[in-house]
This record gives C-alpha cells, sequence and structure tokens, in this order.
C-alpha cells in the first residue's frame, strides 16, 4: 500500500537527509549519543514524519501546519550539522555535500505549503 506522502518529491528527499544524518552521526564521539547525535537524529526524523503526518490529514490548512513543522525541523537539522562542524564532528566537506538537497527540500517544503494555502 502506497500512502499519500510517499508520492511526494519532498518525501524522497527528506529519506535522502534522513540517512545522510544517520551515517553522518555514526562516526560522531560516543559520548554525544544522547546529545547532539540524538539531536540531530531527531530533528532529521521529525523532517519527514511530520511531512507524513500532514499528507495524510483532511485538510489543507492541518496539511500546511505540520509543512510548517517539517521546515523548522530541516533548519533545526541544519544548524545542528553546523554545530557539529564547529565542535569537529563533521567536516565542512561532508557538510557541503549536504547542503544543496538541504536548501532543495527547504524550498520544496515552502513551494508545496504556498500552493496549499491556495
Amino acid at each position: 500500500m502506497e500512502f499519500n506522502y510517499e508520492k511526494l518529491d519532498v518525501t524522497k528527499l527528506a529519506r535522502w537527509v534522513v540517512k545522510e544524518v544517520y551515517i553522518l552521526t555514526k562516526k560522531f564521539p560516543s559520548a554525544e549519543i544522547y546529545g547532539l547525535t540524538s539531536q540531530l537524529r531527531r530533528s532529521a526524523v521529525s523532517v519527514l514524519l511530520n511531512i507524513a503526518e500532514g499528507a495524510n490529514r483532511n485538510s489543507k490548512l492541518d496539511n500546511n501546519h505540520f509543512l510548517n513543522i517539517s521546515v523548522a525541523s530541516l533548519v533545526e537539522t541544519d544548524c545542528a550539522l553546523k554545530i557539529a562542524i564547529d565542535l569537529g564532528f563533521l567536516k565542512q566537506e561532508q557538510y557541503d555535500l549536504l547542503e544543496p538537497k538541504i536548501k532543495e527540500l527547504y524550498f520544496k517544503l515552502k513551494g508545496l505549503g504556498k500552493y496549499l494555502k491556495k
């Protein structure tokens, strides 16, 4: 069975971001498992989960609300990645590979939200 959210381009991008965040955070210090590692993973997963929840709501207003939460979680993910760079857990080059997809996802989420407001 395929749910509504699985048909969205933003879903594919969000799944890619989640996978990359998990791959990158595997290399973080074990002392960060309950700190930045956990926060980064949760924020990345939150992007996708809110897309899914919103897409299966009965109104565009509800869907847009969850898209806004997805955007906020994506910005949180981006911020946490930059903190990881500052702390030396992540190299700038690694972030540079993720950043274009994060930006693309951000603008697609914002665009979908604008579409739903019509």
